[in-house]
């Protein structure tokens, strides 16, 4: 069975980018991760051990964009999904980080990259 968990519209100002501007400031960005697991004990116990806590992978996140500087979206996405796959409840994400002003001169609200992850069960 799976379930999902969805945190939608983190915003969080980060440093992610190449050119230098992008390496001079934080920028905003949006963050939505959805969570694959089997919620069905947390269900029928209302026991938070029996799910994840989402406030605490918000947390984390925002400890990720605190503490780090990326180059590129795909590597902050990835490590927001290595950090949810640390969870052992957790079997599968997708996280999308959207950059909220990205550094093009024609007019779009936004630029993004969704990564899909699964644990590995070898």
């Amino acid at each position: 069975m799976t379930d999902t968990i969805e945190l939608r519209g983190h915003r969080v100002m980060a440093f992610c980018g190449i050119l230098p501007e992008e390496e001079e400031r934080r920028q905003p960005f949006e963050v939505d991760i959805d969570i694959d697991l089997d919620v069905s004990r947390a269900a029928e116990t209302e026991d938070l051990d029996a799910t994840i806590d989402y406030g605490g992978v918000i947390a984390a996140v925002q400890a990720l964009a605190d503490e780090n500087r990326y180059g590129l979206l795909e590597r902050f996405a990835s490590e927001v999904a290595a950090l949810v796959l640390a969870n052992p409840l957790a079997n599968a994400t997708r996280v999308t980080i959207r950059k909220l002003r990205p550094p093009v001169p024609q007019d779009i609200a936004s630029s993004g990259v969704t990564v899909r992850r699964e644990r590995d069960h070898s």
